[in-house]
């Protein structure tokens, strides 16, 4: 496997980093002004801004998050409970076990999670400490969502639709990143990748998994990471982590799922998988979902000769 390394901008002009953002590369932002968050946001102070307010959360024994073979729960906890027990490596109230670990990416009002996030108009008390990056334009603006994890938690390979910015504001990560041109060495269902151990891979299982090439970098309070539409992540949180991260629509906005309540649906040419429609999206885009299209055929064919 190879490791790439992703550019580091710090004390960069606004114009600079739009201009980075054009090459559609991840790279890693560094003091950028995201407001007094990142001194003030210790757990008790988020905890009284929020208080008894219910969140579902991601609850599991496992460290490794996996979507595909659903190795958590979906619990409801007061948000300062939630807070209390990310913080803490052992607790003495708990659902599975007292080392369980707690995953929070926040909801729309809709509790079913139909609706889109705004962190920032959902959470004022909170959002009033934050300065939202000016890199995209506010008719474009599609989500905010607030994030909480616990020290170890490694989240799911997956890809988002749109261009967005992860923004680390207490505690430390690590990101994995792979470009879209991978996509036939990530073994996707949907949107998200079957391999769980991004580290130490199962050859047999996964073998082209291990020629891809991928980028790392680690993340401190205050940092920004950009992560372009299509490309793979994987993000581990070092410490018990408080971040938000914030999407926007780069493409016309009639290509997107009107559906989308995550930012991850398929745009709806590549949804349709034809080419005559595949032909109205960026060459990014159509080279994507046209390797998508291929790599799921011969799957296909492997499970017919098996």
């Amino acid at each position: 496997m190879t490791n790439c390394v992703i550019d580091i901008v710090s004390q960069s002009s606004l114009e600079n980093i739009k201009c980075k953002m054009n090459n559609r590369k991840p790279f890693l932002i560094k003091n950028w002004d995201i407001g007094p968050c990142v001194t003030l946001w210790t757990p008790e102070y988020v905890s009284s801004c929020v208080g008894k307010t219910p969140v579902k959360c991601h609850v599991s024994l496992f460290k490794k998050l996996d979507f595909i073979k659903k190795n958590f729960q979906y619990k409801t906890l007061a948000f300062d409970e939630l807070i209390k027990r990310i913080y803490n490596s052992y607790n003495d109230s708990y659902f599975l076990d007292p080392e369980e670990v707690y995953y929070l990416r926040s909801l729309g009002n809709d509790p079913r999670g139909k609706d889109v996030a705004n962190f920032l108009s959902q959470c004022k008390e909170l959002a009033k400490d934050f300065n939202v990056p000016p890199f995209f334009n506010k008719d474009d603006f599609f989500s905010s969502v607030f994030r909480a994890s616990s020290q170890g938690l490694q989240l799911w390979t997956h890809y988002d639709v749109m261009d967005n910015i992860l923004i680390q504001v207490q505690g430390k990560k690590r990101a994995l990143l792979w470009s879209p041109d991978e996509v036939s060495n990530m073994y996707m269902i949907g949107d998200k990748s079957q391999v769980l151990d991004v580290d130490n891979p199962d050859v047999e299982k996964f073998p082209k998994f291990s020629s891809s090439c991928r980028y790392e970098c680690y993340m401190n309070a205050g940092d920004i990471l950009f992560i372009p539409a299509l490309w793979f992540h994987n993000i581990t949180a070092l410490e018990p982590s408080l971040g938000v991260n914030i999407f926007w629509k780069n493409l016309p906005h009639e290509l997107y799922d009107k559906h989308d309540s995550y930012g991850n649906k398929d745009l709806l040419p590549g949804f349709k998988s034809s080419l005559k429609s595949l032909k109205t999206l960026p060459d990014d885009y159509k080279n994507f979902y046209i390797q998508r299209m291929i790599s799921e055929l011969e799957k296909q064919i492997t499970n017919k000769n098996t």
